[in-house]
């Protein structure tokens, strides 16, 4: 009797304390969740305040005597949402070219700023953005205001830009690099063999090599062909550039990049390629010696960041000049604008534009290096409509307009290019992968199906197409280039032959594309800008952009996709362009209007 009372308390123990532990656990997280929603609400009410304060001190942020400085070693954007100051390093590593040259060109009237600082190791951009960035810079020296660049190390591109500086100074320890551009393809053929996968390939165009990876293992004889003329059609715009700006000639350039005369700061300094190799303190020494500031003042630089947050939005009123947006890959359907080119989302956006009625003429900015054809044409359609309506079209091209960047470029009436702008491609291609080899040797699986008529089941991919289907493939192929080159031939006003002929896939410089009529001039956004105002007889406008950006706070909520994107770019390193390239097997669907291939510029 006594040792069942004993037990029946151990256990009424045992479950009074069980109810305990649960009842306390329940208590503890309803009180931590407290705890944290009120720091939550504070560290939001601290950040809005931080907010508020910039905004009300955003004329002063910029103090007398100050200097800008560029470092653009960060991947640079068509635009990035603006991130204010107060998030530190996380808003540096988020800058656009818009507020780039924005930055720049208001810095060349500011009283406050005296001249800019440049470190440019390296640009985060390819060669289009670079050159729009240098010429913003070239326009800034027209102020009278100097630019001093310093580097530990220079990359060809961070040499492009420093190279219009009043003085260039290398670490005597560091190093220049000048050796010319190189295209480096990754070809997936025997990783695909070696997997088992079949992938069967449609195009039109003997250019057309975005495919190329996929059968080969080299580059074939037209595709070096296509490729070692942009190659140096891209480098003849650097080296003439740098060139004037150094007063060296082209010839030696070359010279010393064929030869690699280059290979130690000395060199450099002999080549004249530098002015003086000293330490990053002696590079501040002569900028204080420009401000005249003794040796123990203090520099008051301003990041392009910081200087972004300081120039006031001009006020629209009455007739607009509009900046559309189009940049990234062309997809079907709906999305983000700031992260790709999707058709539903550009006809809804764009339509809203031209029907407003203060606007007079649309700069459509491509960025792009194509992507889904029907995407391409529907948007193409769109601009059309927009023409129909009265408003003057004019395209502006950024690092790419490509293939269907292309297509949706060439019924403007007025294109500008940059001259390292990579365009063209005017061709289509289809690749339709099979993985059921893949599943039944590498990992065991097997498929059996049925189906209500004989091609039920095409598309899917589980088998390879057969005859008729791969007949009807590539009869869809062909008469897509053909309403491809028509649209081109129509907008451009040349001959479907003639289209035909400088088509077939292959890309082309801006500069070559200007000689064979495939765009009107070369020049920047600004010269689009100015073209449109004067297609639509305007002397005072407002310039307005769009689409209309996301705010920062809404990016914060969105950007796991991106972090995680730039975290795997990041710890990949070149071995994520094999990754990409996989993906692009089996996410492509349905006929694509591609730039011929993702490639490294060395």
């Amino acid at each position: 009797m006594k040792e069942q009372e004993e037990k029946n308390c151990l256990t009424e123990s045992r479950s009074r304390k069980f109810w305990r532990v649960v009842l306390g656990s329940m208590v503890g997280f309803v009180l931590a969740n407290i705890i944290v929603g009120v720091l939550g609400i504070l560290m939001f009410l601290g950040i809005i305040a931080s907010f508020q304060k910039i905004d009300n001190t955003s004329s002063s942020t910029v103090k007398d005597n100050s200097v800008l400085l560029v470092d653009l070693a960060v991947p640079i954007e068509e635009r990035a949402v603006d991130m204010p100051s107060v998030f530190g390093d996380y808003a540096q590593q988020n800058m656009g070219l818009d507020k780039i040259l924005s930055s720049i060109k208001a810095a060349a009237g500011d009283s406050k700023i005296k001249g800019i600082y440049l470190k440019s190791s390296t640009v985060g951009g390819s060669p289009a953005t670079v050159k729009a960035i240098r010429d913003a810079l070239l326009d800034f020296k027209k102020s009278g205001k100097f630019i001093y660049a310093y580097s530990d190390i220079y990359a060809q591109n961070g040499y492009y830009m420093a190279s219009v500086a009043d003085k260039v100074l290398l670490n005597p320890s560091g190093d220049l690099s000048l050796k010319g551009y190189a295209f480096q393809v990754m070809f997936y053929k025997n990783l695909i063999d070696k997997l088992d996968v079949d992938v069967q390939i449609f195009r039109h165009g003997q250019f057309k090599s975005a495919v190329e990876p996929y059968f080969l293992d080299k580059m074939s004889d037209a595709n070096r062909e296509q490729m070692s003329t942009l190659a140096h059609s891209l480098w003849t715009v650097f080296v003439q550039d740098v060139a004037k700006s150094r007063n060296i000639s082209v010839e030696d350039l070359n010279d010393i990049a064929d030869n690699l005369l280059c290979s130690s700061p000395k060199e450099a300094l002999n080549l004249k390629l530098v002015d003086q190799l000293g330490y990053a303190d002696e590079a501040e020494k002569l900028i204080k010696a420009k401000l005249n500031l003794g040796s123990d003042d203090k520099v008051n630089y301003v990041t392009v960041g910081q200087y972004a947050e300081s120039v006031p939005e001009k006020s629209t009123t009455g007739r607009k000049v509009a900046v559309f947006y189009a940049y990234g890959d062309i997809s079907d359907g709906k999305g983000d604008s700031e992260r790709g080119i999707y058709s539903e989302t550009f006809v809804r956006e764009f339509r809203k534009v031209y029907k407003d009625q203060d606007v007079k003429a649309i700069v459509l900015r491509v960025n792009s290096p194509g992507g889904s054809a029907l995407a391409s044409e529907n948007i193409w359609h769109e601009i059309e409509k927009a023409k129909d309506a009265g408003k003057r079209i004019v395209v502006s091209m950024g690092d790419y307009a490509a293939s269907g960047g292309y297509y949706i470029s060439c019924n403007a009436d007025y294109i500008i290019a940059e001259p390292n702008t990579i365009t063209g491609s005017i061709g289509v291609f289809g690749m339709v992968p099979s993985m059921q080899r893949f599943l039944k040797n590498k990992v065991g699986i097997t498929i059996d199906q049925v189906g209500s008529n004989k091609h039920a089941d095409q598309g899917g991919l589980f088998r390879p197409l057969d005859e008729l289907e791969s007949e009807k493939l590539q009869a869809s192929i062909e008469e897509i280039y053909g309403t491809f080159t028509k649209r081109v031939a129509d907008g451009r006003k040349l001959p479907v032959s003639y289209v035909d002929s400088i088509g077939q896939g292959r890309v082309w410089a801006g500069s070559d594309a200007l000689k064979l009529g495939l765009v009107d001039k070369l020049g920047s956004l600004d010269d689009a800008v100015i073209k449109a105002a004067e297609l639509a007889l305007l002397d005072n406008y407002d310039v307005c952009y769009y689409p209309k950006q996301k705010d920062w706070f809404s990016l914060m909520f969105n950007i796991k996709d991106d972090a995680v994107d730039a975290a795997m770019r990041q710890r990949m390193g070149q071995f994520y362009y094999i990754f990409e390239g996989m993906q692009q097997v089996l996410l492509n669907e349905g006929v694509q209007a591609r730039m011929p291939m993702s490639f490294i510029i060395e």
